[in-house]
């Protein structure tokens, strides 16, 4: 399983190192922020992107990668159409984020809140989605469950410190406990 982005930064050479692991990935992968960047000004890249992998943008990050839309119900069902035509998973971060698949359905999240909006979460949701890939979740399961469990963390740890305190330290701290409320409610 590859996760890339966090922390690479956006380089010339950081073109080649995409289309390295996509022609050498045999799963899908997992991709955010500077691989976001970096593929945004390399289109022609898109179509390597190995089947099945999950981009995790927020909404800036969409819009390089897809165009501006007029509003979030048309970036909604552009997701969903980009999803479809890429066989990928997108999880468009934000207030509900949505996670768009590659048959065309969508599905929004009802964990997380404003206070996860700060730099290092989606590290977090990186992380926690390449690890679900790499234990056997197929894409679609570790997407929706990945998402679903990176808020839940996130809203345990705005309840114990407060959502303008919040870190990504907070929310991996409070991961455990997101996984023992998960496999309570759903197993």
């Amino acid at each position: 399983m590859v996760g890339i982005g966090p922390g690479i930064g956006k380089h010339l050479s950081h073109k080649q190192l995409l289309q390295k692991v996509f022609k050498n990935s045999a799963s899908p992968a997992v991709i955010d922020a500077d691989a976001l960047n970096v593929l945004s000004s390399y289109p022609s890249l898109y179509k390597s992107i190995p089947v099945q992998s999950i981009i995790t943008p927020h909404p800036k990050e969409f819009e390089r990668l897809f165009g501006k839309s007029e509003d979030d119900f048309k970036r909604m069902r552009m997701a969903l159409l980009k999803a479809q035509e890429l066989n990928i998973f997108i999880v468009l971060k934000g207030h509900h984020t949505l996670i768009a698949t590659p048959g065309g359905q969508g599905y929004f999240n009802s964990t997380g809140n404003a206070g996860m909006a700060k730099a290092g979460s989606g590290d977090v949701l990186t992380g926690l989605l390449t690890g679900l890939l790499a234990r056997g979740y197929a894409p679609e399961k570790a997407a929706v469950i990945g998402v679903y469990l990176h808020g839940l963390a996130g809203d345990f740890a705005a309840a114990k410190m407060g959502q303008e305190a919040l870190t990504s330290s907070d929310i991996v701290r409070f991961l455990p406990r997101a996984f023992l409320q998960f496999e309570h409610d759903f197993r």
